[in-house]
């Protein structure tokens, strides 16, 4: 029996790699019910100063695909706090990469999500590839 019946995660997704594979299978094995949200491009550009290389309905698409995830969801202004995707998906954890483990607003995050029952667990992040890396290499083979 896994630990959790229902759990959350929400990104870009951009550029699509082994370590956003990673996050949700590491997730999957913790839930029943893996729900991951996908962040618009508008939200990408305010929350990263990036406009993602591939568009959001591409990215939702790829998402959904996945054999871990069981449901991908649209993540826009009005339900991108976390507190209001918890009562919109009624997740009992919400997972993410442990770069944002004890960033001060993921941790006043995880006392709100404590308050009403539900956890945030951190899975280590793969460090060998990012979208950040595969954009520099994109720019620097495009410099040739």
């Amino acid at each position: 029996m896994k630990k959790y019946k229902v759990g959350y995660i929400a990104g870009v997704f951009d550029l699509f790699h082994i370590g956003h594979l990673n996050l949700f299978k590491r997730a999957k094995e913790e839930c029943d019910y893996l729900i991951v949200g996908v962040l618009v491009d508008e939200l990408s550009v305010a929350c990263k100063n990036k406009k993602p290389y591939i568009p959001f309905e591409e990215r939702i698409q790829i998402v959904e695909s996945i054999q871990y995830v069981d449901r991908a969801v649209k993540v826009v202004q009005e339900n991108l706090d976390k507190m209001i995707a918890w009562e919109i998906y009624q997740f009992n954890c919400l997972f993410s990469g442990n770069d944002w483990e004890g960033h001060p607003v993921w941790d006043m995050e995880k006392k709100k999500l404590n308050e009403v029952g539900a956890d945030i667990v951190f899975f280590p992040y793969t460090k060998s590839i990012s979208s950040t890396q595969i954009r520099s290499a994109i720019s620097a083979k495009n410099q040739e």
